[in-house]
């Protein structure tokens, strides 16, 4: 089986194909008419060979979340020092995989192509672009990472054991002993707001991700380059760009990567921003909702009050006209949000009060469109 997986593959298949049948797609037919040449010298060989392709395809594929058999990022797997250091080692790990699916593609083409005497003909190299790997990259695997991160607050990877830890429903036997190195969110609801006000927002608890995999004396170095990676901005702290990333970006990286079926959800107060917070689909419950209104959305509600006062007596003694300008306009945007958060809380109310359930077996498609415009991108899921 491995030897024909590997004929298959080879530059072989499309010159015999394209004489058998000279067309541009080949039926069961066509195929059937292959002329197999098992040649017991090379079988061994080509056997192997095919064995070891197989396992570097897979290795690379399990790198991702969205394989069954993922265990964790490859970044963290590499445990090198400081962030920086694992990323340039898993580029270098991805760099020797694709060189060795090259070379091993190449060794089979020069086989087959001496067992067909097709030397005149063909040649075994096989161009880099055809190397169908996943390559490493900065800006995605660092995307990739700070997603990784968000599953292990939402309890469903951890940092100490490998695979998939908690994908159940209803938040079920979910077992908080499970998450000691880096403990799971006790609720499953992570705020992605533009400003710092939860202290368990998503920004706050990738700091503590970073310390809890690299230590607390290289935080500031992982920041800064995980903040670089994500395209930051010469005026920002890295603390600024990741919250950015995450208020505004992340959620559309995580729908593109699971093809418009999120397992988390963004509730969203709307275009202001004003509340944001994402839920693990498998941890929400009946009380999710009134526990994410009445943890956040109501003290939310007090806190941008306090603000308000606070930027009206700012600006009351204030003499600088550019910073009353400038402080104006914050209490503008803020009052915006205000009435934003107002709305979404009274419908946030009225969700919570019916206790919607889901059913997963109904899938996100049709469980997503239980919550009406609370959540984001509700057409682009439902449709």
């Amino acid at each position: 089986r491995s030897y024909l997986l590997a004929l298959l593959n080879s530059k072989i298949l499309p010159k015999i194909l394209g004489a058998i049948s000279p067309t541009l797609n080949f039926q069961s037919g066509d195929i059937s008419k292959f002329p197999v040449i098992m040649n017991k010298d090379i079988l061994d060989v080509i056997n192997q060979s095919s064995l070891n392709l197989l396992s570097i395809g897979r290795i690379n594929w399990d790198s991702y979340e969205i394989s069954w058999d993922f265990s964790e990022s490859p970044i963290i797997r590499t445990n090198q020092p400081t962030l920086e250091q694992a990323f340039n080692t898993w580029q270098q790990q991805n760099a020797n995989a694709v060189a060795e699916m090259k070379r091993l593609e190449e060794e089979n083409n020069k086989l087959f192509i001496e067992a067909y005497g097709l030397q005149d003909e063909l040649t075994p190299d096989v161009p880099d672009e055809q190397i169908t790997l996943t390559r490493a990259d900065r800006e995605k695997d660092s995307q990739r990472l700070v997603s990784y991160a968000l599953g292990c607050m939402m309890g469903r990877y951890s940092l100490d054991e490998p695979g998939l830890i908690y994908a159940h429903a209803g938040n079920q036997d979910f077992d908080a002993s499970r998450y000691q190195k880096f403990p799971a969110d006790a609720d499953g609801i992570i705020p992605l707001t533009e400003m710092h006000w939860f202290e368990d927002d998503a920004t706050h608890r990738i700091q503590e991700f970073l310390t809890a995999v690299w230590g607390k004396d290289t935080l500031d170095t992982n920041m800064q380059w995980l903040a670089e990676s994500l395209d930051k901005k010469a005026n920002e702290t890295a603390e600024d760009t990741i919250r950015r990333y995450l208020a505004s970006k992340f959620y559309k990286d995580h729908m593109q990567t699971y093809k418009k079926r999120p397992i988390y959800w963004l509730f969203s107060s709307g275009k202001q921003g004003a509340f944001q917070a994402l839920v693990y689909l498998h941890r929400y419950n009946e009380s999710t909702l009134a526990r994410m209104r009445t943890e956040y959305v109501m003290p939310l509600i007090s806190k941008m009050a306090a603000m308000v006062n606070s930027l009206q007596s700012e600006i009351e003694n204030s003499d600088s006209a550019a910073e009353i300008k400038r402080k104006e306009k914050e209490l503008q945007n803020l009052h915006k949000q205000q009435a934003e958060l107002s709305s979404f809380e009274e419908k946030l109310r009225h969700y919570a009060d019916q206790r919607i359930s889901l059913d997963l077996d109904d899938g996100v498609k049709v469980n997503y469109g239980k919550f009406g415009d609370l959540l984001a991108e509700v057409k682009a899921v439902t449709g």
